[in-house]
């Protein structure tokens, strides 16, 4: 079944996932817009990363997760589990899924995170972190991908890198409507550029807009009174 072509790419319904016989996710229902910024917030263990790997398929659940037909996704896990010291240069590895799709100029989608081209021949290893996240938008990206996954896209890399990783997000959803979808505990970035905000702890605890849902009192249910003053709302 096909979401809503007009409005929907995503229309996710009572949505359960178990893992090694415990409840991660229970009874989770929501929708996502075309071209709409969701993140996704909630304490370590409350299934973010699980809810990511649902929606693309690689785990069993129950409910029903229904994309629009014309969605194509591109994922960019946290930790990408490669020795980003092997004699593998930037071109390598882009080239590595573009050959399975059909071939196309790796330059356009450079372009669309601004990542220069004389970077293609740098081994994986002599990227910054900033580079390298915008490596992983790039490969994300080929096949023309109208869907973003994101989970923690900012994580350990530096300031100035963060918000060139958000500005270059906010690009693609402002001038190529590009869905996009973050897991992400930076709460000063996401008041700055999500469109709606999903908490997560165990189930969905509350849906809707980021100065709505990051407050005191929202994100002292979401992550305990303690814990949520983390999560700096105020910041930017």
């Amino acid at each position: 079944m096909a979401a809503n072509k007009n409005k929907n790419i995503l229309q996710v319904e009572k949505l359960s996932v178990r893992l090694s016989q415990e409840l991660i996710i229970e009874d989770l229902s929501f929708c996502v817009d075309r071209g709409e910024h969701l993140t996704i917030i909630g304490p370590n263990g409350s299934g973010k990363t699980t809810l990511f790997k649902a929606l693309i398929g690689v785990i069993p659940y129950t409910g029903t997760i229904t994309w629009a037909s014309d969605t194509v996704i591109g994922y960019v896990p946290q930790k990408l589990d490669i020795d980003r010291n092997l004699p593998l240069s930037l071109n390598d590895f882009l080239q590595s899924k573009n050959y399975h799709l059909k071939p196309t100029d790796l330059k356009k989608y450079l372009d669309l995170v601004h990542l220069s081209e004389r970077l293609l021949p740098k081994p994986l290893g002599f990227l910054s972190g900033g580079e390298f996240q915008r490596a992983m938008m790039t490969l994300a990206l080929i096949g023309d991908s109208n869907v973003l996954l994101f989970d923690e896209p900012t994580a350990g890399i530096d300031e100035p890198s963060e918000e060139e990783i958000y500005e270059t997000m906010h690009r693609l959803q402002a001038e190529k409507g590009v869905t996009i979808i973050t897991i992400s505990h930076d709460l000063s970035l996401v008041n700055r550029y999500a469109d709606n905000v999903l908490c997560l702890n165990r189930r969905g605890l509350c849906y809707g807009h980021p100065h709505e849902i990051a407050n005191p009192s929202t994100l002292a249910k979401v992550f305990g009174t303690k814990r949520y003053k983390h999560y700096d709302h105020t910041h930017g």
